[in-house]
This record gives C-alpha cells, structure tokens and sequence, in this order.
C-alpha cells in the first residue's frame, strides 16, 4: 500500500517526529511518498508544491480540468465554501485550490491510495481539496490547540467529517475535535502518541546525588512567542532570585517575542543567569538538554509538546503547567511536577520544592524515562498508524482506556 504524507513544512525543525513518522513507516514496509507545501532543505526529502515554475500549476489546471471535470469542479465548489469570510480568504482558497490540483495529479501518478496530513492548518486544506479530486481517502492527525482556535477551528468540523480516520496525540486533542462535531463521528477519532526513537536520544552527561554540587541548571525549549509563557518563567526566577537562589537557565528557540524576552531579562537583573541559545538543529538541541539538571515548560497552551516527552526519555526532572494535554504525561510527583498554567507564584513553589529536593531527580527521571518507553516509542505509534491505514483498526473503539491495542 502506498500513503502520501504532506505537511506544510516537511523540513522544519519543529516537525522531526513527523520525518520520524515517515521512517519508522518506511522500516514497517509501507511505501510512503511525502509532500511539502513550501520548498524543502534537502533534495529528495519530500516534494514541494511552491517555488514551481508558473508553467507547473497551469499545466496542473488544464490536465485536471480535461481529465476529470467533474471532480475539477467539484473540488473547486469545495474550496469556496471551506475557507473563511472575506476577500482575502477567497483569495486564499484559490491559491489553495491550485496547489491542490498540482498535488492531485501527483497522487495520481505515484499511484497513492491514502493522504495523510499532520496539523489542521491550511496545508491540511490543500489535502483535503487534492485527496478529493484524485478520489483517495484522507485522514489527519491533531496535535495542539492552534488546531482548535481560529481560525482553523472553523474549518476543523468539516475536516473531521471528510476524514476516514482522525488521529488524536491527546486525549485533550480528541476531546476538542469531538466538542466540534457530532456524536456520529467520535468512531473516526483514535490517540496516536506521537513516538520518539530513544536509542537516538544523547546519553545523560549530569550527576544526580544528594552530596553539594553546583547550581541546578535549567533548560526550556519552545518557541519564543506569548502562549509559551516565558514572561511568567522570568517573573519566578526573579523572585528565586530575591530569595538569594542561584541557578542558571538555557532558553532554546526563536521567535517574535524574542526581543522582548531579552529586554524582560535584563530589566528583572537576570543577564548573567539566563542564556538565550537561539534555535538549534534537532541533536544540538537534545544535547543541551542532556547537560541540564531540569527541564522547564512554563507554556500557557500546548498539545502535548514532543519537546517534554523527549525531556523525559532522557530523564529529566521537570516541571510544566497543569495544562492541556501535559497531565496526561507528566504525574505529579512521580514524573515530574505539575504547577497552575499562568500562576507564576505556583510555578516559583514547584520549583524552589525541585531545586531543593535533588534526591528526587534521579527518581522523577527513572519514572519520566520509562513512561516514555511504555506509551511513547515511534514503532508503537507507526503500528498503529498502519492499522489503520490499511483499514484492520477501523473497528477499533474509543473505550481502550489508554489509546493503546
């Protein structure tokens, strides 16, 4: 069986577990072509539909119209309805429409019986209007509440009610996708966590012990942007601070709020405590968390971030918001700690309560890393994956307790 993959960037550093995905599908024997939506980084990673010569998407128009009008233009009534008001998002749709057809005749000419697309963003539009002109199934995984929001969440119940199957990396994730719809279609619905390789994952290069040893290091990685909360994670560090804590914090990632955060920084006197890394590729990021004595996730909305489980496959402690898809990975106490999402005066008590107890590191690690192991490895979730792309898990119901079979 032959599956398409698209996403909207195949290359981005935020989407190795969908690469990871595609790999470990690969090693079960499915044949997998992937499509990206902008240009990709390396040659022969995916195929991409922008940055074509114009000739390419006329080409795609006048082969699609004359080989199959009617799906042509039924697809075409599609895109105008699935968009949102205004002249811009008209304008939208049809570029939408375009790369559509492009895709389309890509699916036809590899053969693919089944698209796949990660995130209910506007490339997930682009697959949805191709695997309905090339008359293939379709499905689609949600990851986190952007998916939800606007303004993807109004385009996301008629998304769900085209898919064959939707795959869920949360409970929380299901849970919103099933407010959005009706009762008939939550059977589409399973959990497929999202899976890391931890034979990849760098060794631990910190020493956990009882006896003094230096300041706890920290580490967060995320998206310098407001949901991620690094304002209030600056506001408790400094308030450690004013109890005369010493510590030292790496921040991993880019983003808008860049500046902003730096300047926050400096104002609260913590210049000589925090160091702003910037974005690293996939292994230099791993490494530096390997470095770290605890691992910080302040974020005021997430899914469940892949970032977290790998902070437990390499076992270490941490300490993310009550939030979200989180509480279904993180226990209290017995894989990492748990603080309110925006309550910055409960996230300085979890982690003064952390720093001080570093007899807990070794344990909380442990326990993080074998959770991990148990309901979080890439071959499980391309097991399941390929359940149900060859159809043996459509039968498969919601009442599995854990989403695993």
């Amino acid at each position: 069986m032959k599956i398409g993959y698209l996403v909207s960037d195949y290359s981005a550093p935020s989407h190795t577990f969908v690469r990871r995905e595609v790999a470990t599908l690969r090693l079960r024997g499915l044949e997998i072509a992937a499509f990206s939506i902008q240009p990709v980084a390396r040659e022969g990673e995916a195929e991409s539909l922008l940055g074509r010569p114009l000739l390419v998407y006329f080409t795609a128009i006048a082969v699609m119209l004359a080989t199959s009008p009617r799906r042509f233009l039924s697809a075409w009534r599609l895109a105008l309805r699935h968009r949102a008001g205004g002249l811009r998002s008209l304008l939208w749709s049809q570029f939408h429409f375009v790369e559509a057809l492009l895709l389309a005749l890509r699916l036809r000419a590899e053969r693919i019986e089944h698209l796949h697309t990660h995130f209910a963003n506007s490339g997930a539009t682009v697959g949805m209007l191709a695997a309905h002109c090339a008359d293939v199934p379709w499905s689609l995984t949600l990851h986190g509440i952007s998916e939800t929001d606007p303004p993807a969440g109004a385009l996301l119940a008629d998304k769900i009610e085209r898919a064959r199957f939707v795959a869920c990396a949360s409970y929380f994730m299901q849970a919103q996708a099933m407010r959005l719809v009706a009762p008939s279609q939550w059977s589409k619905m399973q959990i497929i966590r999202c899976g890391i390789d931890l034979a990849a994952l760098p060794k631990e290069q910190r020493a956990r012990s009882g006896r003094a040893s230096p300041p706890p290091r920290l580490v967060s990685v995320g998206r310098l942007s407001p949901e991620k909360g690094y304002a209030g994670l600056l506001a408790a560090l400094a308030a450690l601070v004013a109890e005369g804590r010493e510590f030292s914090l790496a921040i991993v990632g880019g983003g808008p709020s860049a500046g902003e955060i730096r300047e926050q920084a400096a104002a609260l006197g913590l210049g000589d405590r925090v160091e702003f890394v910037g974005p690293l590729p996939e292994r230099s990021t791993l490494a530096r968390m390997a470095e770290a004595d605890i691992f910080v996730l302040p974020s005021l909305m997430e899914g469940l971030p892949v970032v977290l489980i790998e902070a437990l496959a390499l076992q270490l402690p941490v300490v993310a918001s009550r939030v979200a898809g989180i509480p279904e990975l993180v226990e209290e106490d017995v894989t990492g700690r748990l603080f309110t999402a925006s309550d910055w005066g409960d996230l300085k008590r979890a982690l003064a309560e952390l720093m001080d107890d570093r007899k807990a590191w070794k344990r909380l690690g442990e326990a993080g890393r074998r959770r991990v192991a148990d309901d979080y490895q890439a071959h499980s979730a391309a097991v399941r994956m390929s359940r149900l792309f060859t159809g043996l898990g459509r039968a498969e119901t919601l009442l599995d307790g854990r989403g695993k079979r």
